[in-house]
């Protein structure tokens, strides 16, 4: 692309030096010659006046009082009658410019001029147009070679930045090159990098929190069926395997739920529902866990509490408190229901050293762990809990104590804007 720009640039002003510096050369070559014919009349002229009176005043005409009125590469003939001529200068030889003048005393002057002067004159202005030109085209190669690089050089970044986007790097430049098409297409690219990076972090995020969430049922599940395999008593075949069944439920609720989120995270299936039996779910799950660690999980507060939300959600939220409490905590867990206004408050506690202190509030950010866990645990936790209009929240940090608040009334169902479709 630089070589065309550059070479149609050149061409451009090739043909314009072409034409016009060809009627330019033509119009100065006449201009010269026309001019050089005005001096040799011009000369005639004058020296014919002074020749004139002189003769009228009866003086002499001779060579030496003439030869200061001609110029140095002119010559010049006079001719009176009943004398010789007179010469003034050395005659020329080859072509000669030539202008001859009578005068009122019966003289004839003549002046010649050779015409190489003017072929050197000519000469000089064609150097001087020829420099010109030769100025013109470097000016013109150089602003050729510079707008080349100035919408070449841009088409190359754009290039490379949607190869990079191609390649899985949706990182914009918010590069701008001052040409309004370019940017517009800059513009654009920089736009799908956003949008691919938030895709690419959705789809990261949601494998993450996929990941998470069904590692706990899944070893629920896994410790149900090792139970089942160590026993042939048939009853506790038949609990194990309803346990299990239940595990199931759970796996099938969480793959739909992520899904669920994944297309619209304002979705939401809240219901009222029985606290003490998302509770007691729980206790029966992590129990198995927590005898294997040698501690103990139990619950107390007030029974019978009722909450909005999504129960599937709530016992996600539970579980990865409780798993929380299993990895990083110690001594017995505790699940304590209490009533705060319209709220009904789940509080998670333990025996444990509690969160560090530079931790903090920092806790339910992704990948703040502290230990060699991934990080997202609580942090899916309090996405969980937001999504069922509750939230979740550190009370205490030694020993450590977090509550999930839920609302105890039915919310109020949210009206479509007018300008948003409803969802049927």
């Amino acid at each position: 692309m630089r070589r065309r720009l550059i070479q149609s640039t050149l061409a451009v002003v090739l043909v314009v030096i072409a034409v016009f510096g060809v009627s330019l050369v033509i119009v100065e070559t006449r201009t010269i010659s026309n001019s050089a014919q005005e001096r040799v009349d011009s000369e005639a002229i004058r020296l014919a006046g002074i020749v004139d009176s002189r003769l009228f005043a009866a003086e002499d005409v001779t060579a030496e009082i003439l030869r200061d009125q001609v110029a140095q590469e002119r010559y010049a003939l006079i001719r009176i009658p009943g004398k010789d001529p007179i010469e003034v200068g050395t005659r020329p030889s080859g072509e000669v410019i030539s202008s001859t003048e009578k005068g009122e005393e019966g003289e004839t002057v003549t002046v010649q001029e050779p015409r190489s002067s003017v072929t050197r004159e000519v000469g000089r202005t064609l150097l001087i147009i020829g420099l010109v030109a030769l100025l013109a085209v470097i000016a013109a190669v150089l602003l050729a070679i510079r707008q080349a690089n100035k919408l070449a050089s841009p088409l190359t970044d754009l290039a490379e930045t949607a190869e990079r986007l191609g390649s899985g790097d949706p990182r914009p430049r918010h590069k701008r090159y001052g040409v309004p098409e370019l940017d517009r297409v800059a513009d654009v690219l920089d736009s799908s990098a956003e949008r691919i990076a938030r895709m690419l972090t959705a789809e990261r995020r949601l494998a993450a929190d996929a990941s998470h969430q069904l590692r706990t049922p899944l070893t629920a599940l896994s410790m149900r069926l090792e139970e089942i395999t160590l026993t042939d008593d048939p009853d506790t075949v038949k609990e194990e395997a309803n346990v299990a069944l239940t595990q199931v439920e759970r796996l099938t609720d969480v793959v739909e739920r992520l899904l669920t989120n994944s297309r619209d995270p304002r979705a939401g299936n809240a219901v009222t529902f029985d606290l003490d039996e998302v509770i007691q779910q729980q206790l029966a799950e992590w129990r198995p866990a927590y005898r294997s660690a040698g501690r103990a999980i139990v619950s107390s507060g007030k029974r019978h509490l009722t909450a909005v939300g999504t129960p599937g959600a709530v016992a996600q939220v539970l579980a990865a408190l409780i798993e929380n409490s299993l990895m990083h905590g110690g001594g017995t867990v505790a699940l304590r229901t209490r009533v705060t206004g319209n709220q009904a408050v789940i509080e998670v506690t333990d025996e444990g050293p509690g969160v560090p202190a530079d931790l903090g509030a920092r806790i339910f950010e992704r990948t703040i762990s502290g230990r060699n866990s991934t990080g997202i645990g609580l942090a899916v936790a309090r996405d969980l809990a937001e999504a069922d209009g509750g939230r979740l929240e550190m009370l205490q940090a030694q020993p450590p104590v977090f509550g999930l608040f839920l609302s105890r009334t039915p919310l109020k169902p949210t009206v479509p804007d007018d300008d948003e479709p409803m969802v049927r």
